[in-house]
Order: structure tokens, then C-alpha cells, then sequence
């Protein structure tokens, strides 16, 4: 990952569905990501039902020694505040909010720290101090930002010293709106083309070395189900299984290759806590679609190509 000095898998195991799991059931997820190459895990403070409540298992069940934690790249996130809800990225909250995530996750340091929601309050100059702080006092390594337009990041960018290394966004064959608004530019008909602060999200990151992460990778649309499978999607699933009995690996890893083939070199961040899910969607990491499979997969989704 450009700007941090972490070398990171292309597959990233999101943990916020682990509060209710047990201590073996946990294990045998992060097994399953560690034998698929998957060293690099994903949590925020408010996963779990209450503040640092996944944070808190994965220290528990994983009971990891300082060699294996420095075997694992954590990141986490902060500036959801959930009475109420509402957002906060002022010094005090930033600050305290990564207290309390090394002390659930029984570490000395956060990897990544990301910024999970724009503050529509934030004022850049207090998000500046808290990430001097964090990061002098050896307690934060790296820095991002999560669902953030371009010139959200820019106006971070002209106070905070520190690289914007990532921007978590949704992005999946049937949700690619930071991906069709590109394809779709110019063109009068359609929604899509519309440029909004800025637009071309993912172009504005490939330029600033910022790495997309794709979150809810498989889901249709805002948790509205996963689109592999589903009746609703009886077009593209049908691309989907030929191309995975032409590759011979499962379904999920056509969904996962969908992204890690877009040359932005993005990460997709898993959400499911099955083992047989996260192997799958491994095999689809070094997977590279052809153009026109991809354009296909694309087209299949129900959005426009010229």
C-alpha cells in the first residue's frame, strides 16, 4: 500500500459480524483467511452491538502473541457515534476512540486508522492534531478514510501531513457507481453520468496513491442480499457460473475477481464470517479476467456499456 510500508493482500477479512461467534468459530475464520494468504483483518469501533464489541473478541479469541500480531495488519475505523446517530471527527473524539480500540484489540498500535463516515462538521485542523498525536506517539502507523468523495479528501489533504493511503467504498458488480459515472459520462440519458463533488472517485485515488477497498462486494445494492445466487439477478448469475466452471473455482471468486481485476488495484473487504466463503472468494485474487469478460459481467449487472 503506497505511503505505509505494508505490503497487503488484495483480500481483506472484514470481522464486523463476529460478536456473537465463539472463541473456535473465530479461529477457523482467520485460519482460513491466514491459509489463504489473507493477513490483513478489518474492524471499527462500533461493530458488534456496542463500542468495540468485535474489536474486543478478535483480542479474546485470537490471544495473539507480540510475533503473530506483527504477522496481521489490524485496521479500524472511527467517527460514527451511534447515539443517535451521528458523526464526529473532532480531536477528542478521534483520540479517544483509538484508546479504546488498542486496548479491546490488546495492541500497542493501529495499522491503518480510517475515517468511516464524512463529518459534515469535521474541521480538518482538529483531524490534523489528533493524527499528529496518534501517530508521534507510535500509536497509529497509517492513515485513510472511508466513503469519502475527492474533495472531502482534498480538504483533509490541506491540513493533515500524513497520506490518505485508502478510501473504503461499496462496490460490486450490481453496486458500481464510482465505476459506471466514468463509463457513463457524457452521456445525457443517463444518471450515472452525472458528476457529483467532483466524481471520479476512483480515478481521483489511482492518481493520489490511494487504495480503494470494496466493501460489501457481493451485496446488490445498499444490504439489500447478495446478488450471487439470487432470482433477481438471473442474467449475470448465468455469466457468473460459466465463467466460474470455465476457471473451475466457485461463484464468489468470479465476484472477487471482478474487482481485483480493475487495474486501480484495489482490496475487497469480505463480510462473511464462513470459512468455505472466504477460501472461495480467495481463489478469485490472482484470478485475471479477460476485457471482455469483465465488460460482460458489467453488462450483466444491468448497466450501461457503449
Amino acid at each position: 500500500m503506497p505511503g505505509t510500508g505494508i505490503l497487503a493482500p488484495n483480500i481483506v477479512l472484514g470481522l464486523m459480524r463476529i460478536a456473537d461467534k465463539t472463541d473456535e468459530e473465530i479461529r477457523g475464520l482467520v485460519r482460513a483467511a491466514r491459509d489463504a494468504g489473507i493477513d490483513f483483518v478489518d474492524h471499527a469501533d462500533i461493530y458488534g452491538g456496542e463500542l468495540h464489541a468485535c474489536e474486543r473478541r478478535f483480542a479474546e479469541a485470537m490471544a495473539l502473541s507480540p510475533s503473530q500480531r506483527d504477522e496481521i495488519t489490524i485496521q479500524t475505523k472511527t467517527g460514527i457515534v451511534t447515539d443517535g446517530p451521528y458523526y464526529d471527527f473532532s480531536y477528542e473524539h478521534i483520540v479517544k476512540s483509538v484508546e479504546g480500540s488498542l486496548a479491546a484489540l490488546r495492541t500497542d498500535r493501529i495499522d491503518i486508522l480510517l475515517l468511516h463516515r464524512p463529518d459534515a462538521l469535521v474541521e480538518p485542523e482538529e483531524v490534523a492534531r489528533a493524527f499528529d498525536e496518534l501517530e508521534s506517539s507510535g500509536k497509529v502507523r497509517a492513515f485513510g478514510v472511508s466513503n469519502h468523495t475527492p474533495r472531502q479528501i482534498d480538504l483533509l489533504r490541506k491540513y493533515v501531513r500524513q497520506p490518505i493511503v485508502a478510501n473504503q467504498l461499496q462496490l460490486s458488480i450490481t453496486h458500481e457507481p464510482i465505476i459506471a459515472q466514468g463509463v457513463a459520462a457524457n452521456m445525457l440519458a443517463e444518471q450515472q453520468s452525472a458528476t457529483l463533488d467532483g466524481g471520479g472517485i476512483v480515478d481521483y485515488c489511482r492518481l493520489h496513491d490511494i487504495t480503494v477497498q470494496a466493501w460489501s462486494p457481493f451485496q446488490a445494492g445498499f444490504f439489500t442480499g447478495v446478488f450471487l445466487g439470487s432470482p433477481d439477478y438471473p442474467e449475470l448469475n448465468s455469466v457468473i457460473d460459466r465463467l466460474a466452471a470455465q476457471y473451475d473455482v466457485p461463484a464468489i471468486a468470479i465476484a472477487t475477481a471482478w474487482i481485483t481485476r480493475h487495474p486501480a488495484r484495489m482490496q475487497v473487504v469480505l463480510g462473511t464470517t464462513s470459512p468455505e466463503r472466504v477460501t472461495g472468494a480467495a481463489q478469485g485474487s490472482d484470478l485475471r479476467l479477460t476485457r471482455a469478460e469483465w465488460y460482460e459481467l458489467f453488462r450483466a449487472g444491468g448497466h450501461l456499456v457503449p
